[in-house]
């Protein structure tokens, strides 16, 4: 019997579309219990839309790793504890792929190493910027090389802190990503190049002034913000207040500022009255940098 505890994430930090992400200290848990009848049980904080039974995703996902390795299908009784909220823009797809496979991994006898699995999850998710910090932990950078992708920890337990305002709406991933355009001006790659480069020295140098620079985008929050009512202006409301940095999280509708880690500014409340003239109710979670990623450990 063993515990599987992942990660929520935020992915692109403005403009580190697709490739950069960050792991928080909010979890989902996946409890196993081994040579026992299949059963999927569901406990915290978010369990509406989440199916109990063969098509979790999960459970798919073990399934898909222990067929890509041949390898029988075990029965197993299964403890899903969902405290990142779906549909928000915190990675609880990549949370349940990358919980999956590990689990999964475990369960087969660790035949694949951690780079070996971010392949994997890569392929299931389509694109590395959360499963990458969700295994690896920290600020992460995805490089995508013809031998799969190159993981990159820029910084594994910054001196920050993370503003994340979830508003009570849901935004389907796909529908963010469709309203954004099939090309890009010349000018808007040659802005997010130079911006994601300023992100990463930020993060390498510790040199958080950077990041109210670094984290602009042109790419796809000014797209999205069509979605989010009133999205740039709290993201500037959380620079006028304080924060070193903000940027929609993942395809949203959640919000991400970072302030420093003994900052006792109130960013959170700025950026949620910004957001409630708008008419978008929402709460607010100040979280720690999490930088040890997907981890597994006994129960006895």
């Amino acid at each position: 019997m063993f515990q599987v505890k992942i990660p929520a994430t935020s992915a692109n930090l403005g403009p580190g579309f697709d490739c950069m992400g960050m792991a928080l200290q909010l979890y989902n848990r996946i409890t196993v219990e081994t040579k026992r009848p299949f059963r999927i049980s569901l406990a915290g904080s978010y369990l509406d839309g989440i199916p109990a039974d063969e098509s979790n995703l999960v459970w798919r996902t073990m399934c898909h790793f222990w067929d890509l390795i041949h390898y029988p299908t075990p029965t197993v009784d299964l403890t899903f504890e969902n405290f990142i909220p779906p549909a928000r823009g915190l990675g609880s797809s990549s949370a349940a792929i990358v919980g999956g496979l590990v689990a999964a991994n475990i369960i087969a006898g660790s035949p694949y190493t951690k780079l070996e699995l971010l392949q994997v999850a890569d392929a299931l998710e389509g694109h590395p910027d959360n499963v990458t910090p969700a295994l690896y932990g920290g600020v992460t950078l995805s490089v995508p090389t013809e031998n799969g992708v190159l993981p990159r920890v820029l910084a594994q337990s910054p001196n920050l802190k993370g503003v994340v305002i979830i508003p009570d709406t849901h935004l389907n991933t796909k529908r963010a990503r469709g309203i954004l355009a099939p090309q890009v001006q010349r000018k808007d790659a040659v802005f997010n190049i130079s911006h994601v480069s300023l992100l990463t020295e930020a993060f390498i140098r510790e040199e958080y002034a950077l990041l109210k620079e670094g984290m602009r985008d042109t790419l796809h929050q000014s797209q999205r913000a069509a979605l989010i009512p009133g999205l740039l202006e709290t993201l500037e409301a959380a620079l006028q207040a304080g924060a070193y940095g903000a940027a929609l999280s993942g395809s949203g509708p959640t919000l991400l500022a970072l302030i420093p880690s003994n900052s006792k500014t109130d960013v959170s409340q700025t950026m949620i009255s910004t957001l409630a003239t708008h008419g978008i109710n929402a709460q607010a979670m100040i979280l720690e940098i999490d930088s040890a990623g997907a981890s597994s450990s006994p129960i006895r």
